[in-house]
């Protein structure tokens, strides 16, 4: 009997991305992480009840923590629920939390969020060394962008006429 593709699995799946991140800074280096969470907690992220749009990570004591993500309460789980926007424990190896230390030190580099994804039916998180863009940086890129669209719409536009 062959294996479902990840695809069809109902346990793999992004639940929530950073939409704003890929504008507003340059993406260095990405890093899969879990997260410690209560239960109710997960019950929620399943259903689709996170934002992580003004969410960032800090290291301290040698320690990775989600700040500022907002995690609705499970209305199910009455008096067993979690406080919303509490700080998360991420899960990582020591050798990619010295490497990520090391690079959040560094001035005008941070560390954020870009999704939020299941695994197997284990939250993970995707976390990003990025380095923030200037509004004249922003523009160049948007022009860049639409540049380069509009050379490959006139490409497509040759080929199908046979050009």
């Amino acid at each position: 009997m062959a294996k479902p593709a990840a695809q069809d699995d109902p346990n793999s799946r992004v639940v929530c991305r950073n939409r704003r991140a890929k504008h507003e800074y340059d993406l260095l280096q990405q890093l899969e992480c879990g997260v410690v969470l209560m239960g109710s907690e997960v019950k929620s992220i399943r259903a689709n009840k996170i934002s992580i749009e003004e969410a960032y990570v800090k290291v301290s004591k040698g320690e990775v923590w989600l700040l500022n993500c907002d995690i609705s309460e499970y209305p199910q789980a009455t008096y067993m629920n979690h406080e919303p926007r509490r700080p998360r424990k991420l899960l990582l190896r020591k050798r990619e939390l010295a490497k990520f230390a090391e690079a959040s030190a560094q001035r005008g580099l941070t560390l954020i969020p870009i999704d939020v994804h299941l695994v197997r039916g284990f939250v993970k998180l995707t976390v990003c060394i990025a380095k923030g863009r200037q509004l004249h940086d922003k523009r160049e890129k948007l022009k860049q962008q639409s540049a380069s669209k509009e050379i490959h719409q006139a490409v497509r536009r040759d080929i199908k006429r046979g050009v």
